[in-house]
């Protein structure tokens, strides 16, 4: 994957989905999260969160790869960026 990121499916998904696509546990899931391994959610409502399918992607494609923890934060870190720049 290149630099720049993805951002042509924005589906979201939803927590179960994201465990689904990504084979971690919910615990897992928001281990990642507080280590910077895996983006916050975006809130979608009062009581309902979830993730852009593009994030997702990029995350399992990272993963596949072999990047290391490091690499993935820095990911983590411009995916999150790129959601201030989505209009």
């Amino acid at each position: 994957m290149t630099k720049e990121i993805q951002t042509t499916n924005l589906n979201i998904q939803r927590r179960r989905q994201v465990e689904a696509r990504t084979g971690l546990s919910r615990s897992t899931l928001y281990l990642y999260i507080s280590q910077g391994l895996f983006p916050r959610p975006i809130n979608l409502g009062p009581r309902s969160i979830g993730w852009p399918d593009y994030e997702i992607d990029a995350i399992n494609a990272a993963r596949i790869a072999g990047k290391s923890d490091e690499e993935i934060r820095a990911l983590v870190a411009r995916l999150v960026a790129a959601r201030k720049t989505m209009a």
